[in-house]
């Protein structure tokens, strides 16, 4: 008796609009946005499209992935006066959203001319709508004119499609790269934690955490413990600066490193959850500068993992001598570091930077404006420095850039201030 046919893969077409396995998969934003031109394609059929209407539907996704328009899908303030979080993910929303609508436009322009294929039939697709609003010239085109329910429920399924893809990228700096996770709904199962994200993003000065906890979502479709980066099958996503120069890295947002050794999901926590009840130690009390010959070397250790969590530190090397400092309270260290203060004059005191490396606990002071010299170092060795600071009142500076205090800046709190190389400034 001869076996059984293996059923093939429903074809496009009808009620279906991708083949996605029921159980998920993996895609990154350029293969998901091919992934839902047949929706497109069904549009332009529906509605007898033709090249002199691609204006109107570019108008339509550019002002729907835009900030500050009519139509726009996030009502998100990104302005000078704006917390540096929202600044750097509306940034991060403009790019992404542009990028996006660029694709939009290629793709119906070649669409009109080799479409895709819809073995199944024409498609007919039930949207349930969210609210996004067209430009009169698209709402026109799309229930006026020609056209009518299938071609508003494509329409909407699509564009809602695109609003959740440029969302879940949003907390990525290598955005093109992440591998998302996509079901047989696209990305309609980020809903709830994107519902999430976005209101603490809107309401308030969003927590870092709740950035790792909707990355980790997109990428898996899971969440876990609370924490600053995590890993997945297949890489790691951690905060930017491990990549870029701490003065210029972005505070908030992750990078996504493909790692084909992580099997494991974990989630990477900080080695002390409240910094402020960490021990400290008076800069005061350092012993004082000694002879330094040479730059400092510094890499990255993980422990392993232990209930779905993991601790990393920065191993700071100097004349045979190793100062260890927790990754998490570095990476706190560079969010709350400001950048480049110009009120921060000159400092009324130094101190030794590997001394300070080496102290007990966080270094903090209370006897006037400090200065930490970290010029000629690592990128991870200012990182390092960062995270053996009381994160309060610390200036990251370029060296050569300072500025007198003013009279109405008073005397204010005593700082700590880290000068780096002017050349990792850009």
């Amino acid at each position: 008796m001869p076996p059984a046919p293996v059923p093939s893969t429903p074809a496009l077409g009808g009620s279906r609009w991708n083949t996605f396995p029921a159980a998920g998969t993996t895609l990154t934003a350029r293969e998901f946005f091919t992934a839902t031109e047949p929706l497109l394609q069904g549009i332009i059929d529906d509605n007898a499209l033709t090249s002199a209407d691609s204006e109107v539907l570019e108008d339509q996704i550019r002002a729907a992935l835009a900030l500050g328009t009519r139509e726009t899908s996030l009502p998100l303030s990104s302005g000078p006066d704006s917390a540096p979080a929202a600044r750097e993910l509306g940034a991060q929303a403009e790019t992404i959203g542009q990028e996006l609508a660029s694709w939009s436009t290629e793709a119906l322009e070649r669409l009109l001319t080799d479409p895709v294929p819809l073995p199944a039939g024409p498609l007919v697709v039930r949207s349930h709508c969210y609210g996004h609003l067209l430009t009169p010239p698209a709402a026109d085109l799309l229930r006026g004119r020609r056209g009518g329910p299938v071609t508003m429920q494509l329409y909407n399924e699509w564009l809602h499609q695109m609003v959740l893809l440029r969302d879940a990228l949003l907390t990525f700096t290598n955005w093109q790269d992440v591998p998302l996770l996509i079901t047989p709904t696209g990305l309609r199962h980020t809903g709830p934690a994107r519902d999430a994200f976005l209101t603490e993003l809107l309401v308030r000065q969003i927590r870092h955490t709740s950035i790792v906890v909707f990355a980790r979502h997109v990428v898996t479709g899971t969440s876990g413990p609370a924490g600053y980066g995590f890993e997945a099958g297949g890489g790691t996503a951690l905060p930017a600066v491990l990549d870029q120069p701490p003065l210029t890295a972005p505070r908030h947002l992750l990078t996504w490193r493909p790692d084909p050794a992580v099997g494991e999901a974990a989630t990477y926590v900080p080695a002390v959850r409240d910094y402020y009840a960490a021990p400290r130690t008076l800069v005061e009390d350092l012993p004082p500068a000694t002879t330094t010959s040479g730059p400092f070397s510094a890499r990255t250790v993980t422990a392993p993992v232990a209930d779905g969590t993991r601790t990393a530190r920065i191993e700071v090397t100097h004349d045979g001598t190793t100062a260890h400092v927790d990754l998490g309270q570095a990476l706190r260290g560079h969010r709350f570091a400001q950048r480049e203060d110009p009120a921060a004059g000159d400092a009324s005191g130094t101190a030794d930077a590997w001394s300070a490396l080496r102290a007990p606990g966080l270094v903090w002071t209370r006897s006037g404006d400090v200065t930490l010299d970290a010029t000629g170092q690592d990128d991870l060795v200012v990182l390092a420095l960062l995270g053996r600071l009381y994160p309060e009142n610390v200036a990251l500076r370029p060296a050569g850039r300072s500025a007198a205090r003013t009279t109405a800046d008073g005397t204010g709190p005593s700082r700590l201030v880290t000068l780096v190389d002017p050349a990792r400034a850009h």
